[in-house]
């Protein structure tokens, strides 16, 4: 099974945006988005990542990456 990683750091740089700032600006505790920064959660509410986006003027995608496990690739040799 792949894993979802999570790019909130590297956005956030980008944007130079700190961790309080974006807490003012999505209404989310700071201790809550500082782990969903560090990839401590396993779920984030829809209405959660849409304000995350609309402060960081970026797209899901930016901040989510889904990553095959090394198991699930298929094996070049085998022609799959």
């Amino acid at each position: 099974m792949g894993r979802i990683i999570l790019r909130l750091d590297r956005v956030m740089a980008d944007r130079k945006m700190g961790l309080n700032e974006l807490s003012e600006k999505v209404g989310v505790a700071n201790v809550n988005l500082s782990k969903l920064k560090n990839g401590h959660i396993s779920a984030i509410r829809f209405s959660t990542l849409i304000a995350i986006c609309e402060a960081l003027d970026c797209q899901p995608g930016d901040i989510l990456e889904y990553a095959r496990d090394e198991e699930t690739l298929p094996d070049s040799k085998s022609g799959e």
